[in-house]
């Protein structure tokens, strides 16, 4: 009984590492290469939000007397965390020919203190969206409340570190894993390719949905259930959907897009248009 039990444990070993999975669902480490850290991705957010909302987020002891040190600590802190995870995810995403190690450690240095010197241009547009929503919300007592319990916010500030990286040249999945954090936190799913202009309010937000290629304005808001998504997909030769062309709506500024509203396709919502709750948008529309 027990060498069929061996027995079928390694025919299973066996058949999980064929070819039958061509390898795509593997992937094998190579010496001297880190791997994506979600948990090491967490405590980089969090000390960014330390970082922009001091005193909401971190110490609660930061004053005047305080500040600078409090901040430094963690401006280090989390450019040391970036530096080994946009380097991670230089490796994982690399061919065996181009592996080059010492060319990707010193790349995920400059994109890191690329991003560290951008921190004062995140937390001023994160400025701009908390002021958005504590305009829109008759129910928001004041920032503070905003920045510590508002989901919405939460979302928007994973965004806009994850799509600083994406511009800053870091591999795809490390801004991934980092809106897909706040996609599982919040439930609002925002893909770091869309552009979203500042002023950007989202009220209550689960299920909200902002693919890669969207292009938002200034002074936007959006309520609970909204998809800004694709309508097909063009394939190739073989039948598979091509990637990296303009698929998700744009949105001009001052547009309202209430709860439940699906917009498909790249069409253009204009300036100051109001889409009401459970419309289905297929079409380019303008403000009468």
């Amino acid at each position: 009984m027990g060498n069929n039990y061996y027995a079928t444990i390694n025919n299973t070993v066996e058949r999980l590492n064929s070819q039958e999975f061509d390898g795509k669902l593997t992937h094998k480490g190579r010496d001297g290469e880190p791997y994506p850290s979600i948990n090491d991705l967490y405590d980089f957010i969090n000390l960014c939000r330390s970082v922009i909302f001091p005193g909401f987020y971190g110490s609660s002891m930061v004053n005047n007397q305080t500040f600078n040190y409090h901040i430094g600590v963690r401006v280090e802190k989390l450019f040391n965390i970036l530096t080994e995870q946009l380097y991670a995810g230089l490796c994982f995403e690399c061919k065996d020919e181009e592996r080059k190690l010492e060319l990707k450690r010193q790349k995920s240095l400059e994109i890191a203190s690329k991003f560290v010197e951008k921190l004062p241009e995140i937390k001023l547009i994160l400025r701009t969206d908390v002021e958005a929503i504590y305009n829109g919300d008759p129910a928001a007592k004041n920032f503070g409340e905003i920045i510590l319990a508002y989901p919405g916010l939460k979302a928007i500030v994973n965004y806009r570190i994850a799509h600083c990286l994406l511009e800053l040249g870091a591999s795809d999945i490390i801004p991934r894993m980092i809106t897909e954090m706040a996609h599982s936190e919040t439930g609002i799913d925002i893909h770091p390719g869309a552009t979203i202009g500042s002023y950007f309010a989202i009220d209550h937000g689960t299920g909200i949905v902002i693919g890669e290629t969207c292009i938002i304005g200034n002074h936007v808001k959006l309520y609970q259930g909204v998809t800004l998504g694709a309508k097909s997909f063009p394939t190739d030769e073989n039948n598979n959907p091509i990637k990296g062309i303009a698929r998700h709506p744009i949105l001009e500024d001052n547009v309202i897009v209430y709860a439940g509203a699906t917009i498909l396709g790249r069409i253009t919502i204009g300036e100051g248009v109001v889409i009401g709750g459970n419309e289905w948008v297929t079409t380019a529309r303008v403000r009468s």
